[in-house]
């Protein structure tokens, strides 16, 4: 196997690590500096994923002791899933956001709870028997994934650090993932984009017991924070670096309050969550455990927003919650 490295800029090697599902790859990032090489976002474990770092790591002929540190934009297993690894191999330190940390020792630590928390969330949002059992064994087929966790050291929000060779800022944001952390190059006009701003398709946003009661508000501003900065190009975590920065940011918006106003206006009868998303996105007969997750997660997350703006609200006539328009609307 050859993997074929690209330049996204100067001392910033673009690394395609494979993904067995249909986002096909997770782009990881390597950046040359005076103390060594830093590994950005390194990508979910598998057997696909380690023979594509050696091949890199034998390509750029990095060895013990050339790896400084490895940095994650976000805890989500694509981006975090091969750094313990990563940690073993080199003993290079792992950087992640407190938060983003303590949402990993959530899902996947060895006391983590979040797979039985999502299955009650889905069933007391309509969910049948059927998919509540997929989701909690799905949710767990990922703890081998990301297995060993890394010690972590934690990065904060609007810190300078420094790697690669450039002075970065930190921008956290939530929403896609609580925690997430972007890094800004004045200098140059980088963004290490992370998931946060995606150049082709819309970043998950999903609800999570336990996590951000308001997770697609939290996003929204989050891009309204980014759209503050001139970027003249962003690296993405899925597909390619671009450049159309701002543009993209306010398709996003729209995107997001085109759907919030398309299931409001849905909704001029009780309908479970679980009913709207197979309306919207498609039911499991359609989609994969893992598609349909992210979908309910979403759909939950507009349903709070516009429960928030006071445009729905949420009924219990039974043991299972239903969603409407609110009465003075």
């Amino acid at each position: 196997m050859t993997v074929k490295l690209d330049y996204a800029a100067e001392h910033i090697i673009q690394v395609k690590v494979p993904l067995p599902f249909s986002l096909r790859w997770v782009n990881a990032y390597l950046l040359e500096g005076e103390e060594g090489w830093t590994i950005v976002d390194p990508g979910l474990r598998t057997e696909q994923a380690e023979r594509t770092w050696e091949e890199v790591f034998a390509q750029l002929h990095i060895n013990s002791g050339d790896v400084a540190q490895i940095v994650l934009t976000h805890y989500h297993p694509d981006h975090l899933g091969i750094a313990g690894e990563l940690q073993r191999q080199f003993g290079a330190p792992v950087w992640l956001s407190e938060t983003g940390w303590r949402h990993a020792q959530m899902l996947w630590d060895s006391s983590q709870t979040m797979a039985s928390a999502m299955q009650l969330l889905f069933e007391e949002h309509g969910a049948p028997d059927e998919v509540v059992q997929a989701i909690g064994e799905h949710m767990d087929s990922f703890i081998p994934l990301v297995s060993p966790l890394p010690q972590v050291s934690y990065i904060r929000d609007d810190q300078k650090v420094a790697f690669g060779g450039r002075s970065w800022n930190t921008i956290e944001t939530h929403g896609h993932a609580p925690g997430h952390m972007s890094f800004y190059d004045e200098a140059s006009g980088i963004l290490v984009a992370g998931d946060h701003v995606l150049p082709q398709i819309s970043p998950n946003v999903s609800f999570m017991p336990g996590s951000d009661p308001e997770p697609l508000y939290s996003y929204m501003t989050g891009l309204k924070r980014l759209l503050q900065l001139k970027v003249n190009l962003a690296l993405p975590g899925h597909r390619h670096p671009f450049s159309h920065y701002s543009s993209r940011i306010e398709e996003l918006l729209r995107h997001h309050e085109e759907r919030l106003a398309g299931i409001a206006a849905s909704l001029t009868e009780p309908r479970t969550a679980y009913e709207l998303c197979c309306t919207w996105f498609g039911s499991l007969e359609r989609l994969t455990v893992h598609q349909f997750r992210f979908a309910m997660g979403e759909m939950i997350a507009h349903l709070l927003e516009l429960e928030r703006r006071g445009l729905a609200q949420k009924l219990q006539p039974l043991h299972t919650w239903q969603w409407t328009t609110t009465s003075d609307r």
